[in-house]
């Protein structure tokens, strides 16, 4: 992997310093990355990109020539540069297993470490993680809308080829079945699919010759793009003359259809089902593109369209009607010269926008019967809760909102894992598919309400009863102590 550790802010390195200068750069702290509103309205988030995230971990160190870089700014002097000569991640992170369903305010990754290592890992954290999980959120929105096969066509309408590629990698892990992306597919193994496009169909002197031509070279996989001058009249026609030469010449038909890319989607794809079920190509795909998202394609779906394969490109790997997930990464802890630790909040006149204080962990309460979600409890790290006695969980904002879980009703799972413990890695990463496979489990924890498309119930996320005290407690002292 490339080595980012330049992928960060000015203001990181300038803050490093006046650690170093003012002997905080050992003390021990705790940040939490999280985020405060899921993206496009959606009821949940799906983590993603901690592979990344520990790739960047694990080579995270200073070359000669960065270091000669950063001196030639004539911002950093020379004990700082001897610093960064010798910098290597010590500290401890924890995180949520990519393709786990989240929700606002709970830390996805928690990073402990000195101070000196946790502020320079906090750019490159957010851009990693955020960039993944709004891709991914977006993709299990446009699955779950598809109810069918969903395919990432997005590439050539990323913002740079890095988007293109870990925006791929994001987008089947939320749901897709491929990507037209093939270095994506080189790189994490995901299948990668596609047909052709409108200049091969021109290349030639008729249609009819271009799909015979197309038909000869993947009778196998022969999607037939059908708008290019007519689509009832020529393309869905000379379509069914190819599927009808395939057919005399005893060539199986396995997977093979129609794809449009224009025009009345809806209405083109009944008339298009007619003229295949007629000839005898029931088995025929009709498959669609066209600048589609997940509410397009909930309103094609309810006008009948007979469309099972649905590319989506612009509007999946922009994720254009939300283009940033909103995470942030607050100091949540720090160890006093005295050894003492300290929880830390932030204040704010926007009440969304005060965190929780202390090293936390979050704990997620399942129902034995249903296996789905009853409520998310972000509490202290020491804390613990017995599944044997009832537990009564309420709502931090509006408190009197409550709800007792009864003993043997419920079971509790620790979100956080072990990334990194003392500079090294502790984590096996699975494969994106096999984190695509974990992803629709965890969907499948969700009530069908918190997945509606607009207006979803919302999850429960409770503070422990011992989380908020302190952070009122805090809250009040802060307040007084610092006006």
């Amino acid at each position: 992997m490339r080595n980012l550790t330049l992928l960060t802010d000015f203001y990181e390195l300038t803050m490093m310093l006046g650690y170093l200068h003012s002997g905080m750069a050992d003390r021990k702290v705790v940040f939490d990355l999280f985020f405060r509103k899921s993206p496009s309205g959606n009821g949940y988030a799906i983590a993603a990109g901690l592979e990344q995230a520990v790739e960047y971990i694990e080579n995270l160190h200073f070359p000669d020539e960065e270091l000669e870089y950063l001196s030639s700014t004539g911002s950093f002097d020379r004990e700082f540069i001897q610093a960064l000569e010798n910098f290597e991640f010590t500290g401890d992170i924890y995180a949520m297993p990519e393709g786990t369903v989240v929700f606002p305010h709970e830390p996805l990754i928690r990073v402990e470490a000195p101070l000196f290592q946790a502020q320079l890992v906090e750019t490159a954290l957010l851009t990693i993680v955020n960039h993944q999980s709004l891709i991914a959120t977006k993709a299990a929105r446009v699955s779950l809308a598809a109810q069918g096969t969903v395919l990432e066509f997005g590439l050539r309408r990323a913002q740079g080829p890095d988007a293109g590629i870990y925006g791929a990698r994001a987008a089947i892990i939320g749901g897709c079945q491929a990507t037209s992306n093939v270095l994506a597919g080189r790189m994490f193994g995901v299948p990668v699919r596609g047909t052709h496009a409108h200049s091969w169909v021109m290349s030639f002197d008729t249609e009819l010759e271009a799909f015979r031509e197309y038909a000869k070279r993947y009778p196998k996989a022969c999607i037939l793009l059908v708008d290019t001058y007519d689509t009832l009249k020529s393309g869905v026609p000379n379509a069914i003359k190819i599927f009808s030469e395939m057919k005399e010449n005893g060539i199986p038909l396995t997977n093979y259809g129609i794809r449009l890319d224009s025009g009345d989607l809806a209405y083109l794809s009944k008339m298009a089902r007619r003229m295949l079920d007629k000839a005898g190509f029931e088995a025929a795909v009709i498959s669609a593109s066209s600048d589609l998202d997940e509410n397009i394609i909930s309103q094609l779906k309810l006008q009948g369209a007979q469309i099972t394969v649905w590319g989506v490109g612009t509007n999946l790997i922009t994720s254009q009607d939300c283009p940033s997930f909103g995470g942030v990464y607050k100091l949540a802890e720090e160890e006093s010269p005295d050894g003492v630790r300290v929880p830390k909040i932030k204040l704010s006149e926007n009440p969304e926008k005060v965190t929780n204080p202390g090293k936390k962990k979050v704990l997620r309460f399942y129902g034995q019967d249903t296996g789905k979600i009853r409520a998310d409890v972000i509490c202290l790290d020491d804390e613990t809760f017995d599944p044997s006695l009832d537990v009564t969980i309420f709502d931090p904002d509006a408190t009197w909102k409550q709800s007792t879980l009864e003993a043997g009703t419920y079971t509790i799972r620790d979100l956080l894992e072990p990334v990194f413990i003392n500079g090294e890695k502790v984590i096996s990463l699975p494969s994106v598919m096999e984190i695509q496979a974990y992803c629709q489990k965890e969907l499948d924890t969700l009530w069908d309400e918190h997945k509606r498309l607009s207006n979803p119930q919302i999850c429960y996320v409770d503070l422990s009863e011992k989380l908020y005290n302190l952070k009122q407690s805090m809250i009040r002292k802060t307040r007084i102590s610092k006006h």
